[in-house]
């Protein structure tokens, strides 16, 4: 018997409702739109709304990224020196992020395998170090990006004052070397105290050996030369110890040394102690993880970061010299004990001030 076109017409309602076919409903001249109606069902059960928020998302974000390069094509373009400050800063801000990212990756690595701080490899030491430090100074800075329009203050900021008030991810790769310049030349102003410190001090020595020892040391680097980590040891407990314990020396000797470590010398004595033997101490780990992973690992930049943490400015000497001055700084630092943090500090003059014996021009 024929289909009619009542039933037909019932038959692709109750597909179009149901999405199947009744008994008995054949196809006829609607399969074509009962094909295309088996589609858009097809869709409508497939569809999540969770999909489509994520193509919302990706394409949002796409759009950004396109007015963002165009912005930075423009200012490129028509404000080149204006350009120049805002790439620094963005590219601080992403640098500042990835630190952060990776330092918790760290720290989580710590709390899961019960890692302890000094047997974590160089590098996560060096870089939760570093991060800690950039983080105490970048804070303003954060904080007075945070309402609106204010980055364009932390631009002109930028501009007028970048070295004290900017962290090395906001610098030039030309300002990194000319500020790590001006940094160590502050320090060096209070190199010939320390020593001036030690010849004082060493009136009150009782015994006359070690008298004699650490007068003929510092008599050896006021005369430019180059002292040997023999001539060190030498005289190492006169530093665990009165008089030149870290604490038993002077305080007008510590707020000299606290210059070295770029720490305020604005705090009480007993404090500014602590401060400079709690940092000369993990400077000691880092030196014992230097030699856990081998100097020859560390790559050019790595090598003069550390030789400038430790007292030298590396600007002025080649790889070679700066490689040469860290074999025998971790010769000397790898056999000092927890108590003599004070001997690791004036050290920072003492197997500093004249290496190398004949500078490079």
């Amino acid at each position: 018997m024929a289909l009619s076109y009542r039933g037909v017409c019932r038959g692709a309602s109750l597909i179009l409702l149901y999405g199947k076919r009744p008994v008995g409903v054949k196809a006829s001249l609607c399969t074509p739109r009962l094909a295309s109606t088996k589609s858009s069902l097809w869709f409508v059960r497939h569809y999540s709304p969770s999909q489509a928020r994520s193509g919302i998302g990706r394409s949002v974000v796409s759009g950004l990224k396109w007015a963002n390069e165009k912005y930075e094509r423009f200012l490129q373009r028509r404000f080149p020196r204006f350009y120049v400050i805002y790439h620094t800063f963005m590219r601080g801000f992403r640098l500042l992020f990835q630190d952060g990212k990776e330092v918790r990756r760290i720290v989580s690595r710590m709390l899961s395998e019960r890692i302890e701080h000094q047997n974590l490899p160089y590098r996560d030491m060096e870089k939760i170090r570093q991060v800690r430090k950039d983080l105490i100074k970048a804070i303003p800075l954060v904080i007075l990006s945070i309402p609106p329009f204010a980055n364009y203050v932390v631009f002109i900021l930028m501009y007028l004052y970048p070295r004290q008030l900017l962290i090395r991810h906001f610098w030039t790769p030309q300002q990194l070397v000319e500020f790590r310049g001006v940094y160590h030349a502050q320090r060096a102003q209070h190199h010939w105290a320390i020593v001036k410190g030690m010849e004082s001090t060493s009136t009150s020595v009782q015994d006359t050996r070690l008298k004699s020892r650490l007068t003929e040391l510092c008599s050896k680097v006021r005369s430019g030369v180059h002292p040997v980590v023999s001539d060190v040891h030498a005289v190492r407990t006169l530093f665990s110890g009165p008089p030149l314990g870290i604490k038993r020396m002077y305080a007008d000797q510590m707020r000299h040394l606290c210059a070295l470590l770029f720490l305020t010398p604005r705090l009480p004595g007993f404090w500014i102690g602590r401060r400079l033997n709690s940092h000369a101490f993990e400077l000691m780990q880092l030196d014992r993880a230097i030699v856990r992973l081998g100097l020859h690992q560390l790559n050019d930049t790595e090598l003069r970061e550390a030789c400038y943490v430790r007292g030298l400015n590396p600007d002025r000497l080649s790889s070679g010299q700066c490689r040469e001055w860290l074999t025998q700084w971790l010769q000397f630092s790898t056999h000092l004990k927890e108590s003599e943090t004070s001997l690791y500090l004036h050290c920072m003059v003492l197997l500093t001030v004249n290496f190398p014996k004949h500078p490079r021009h």
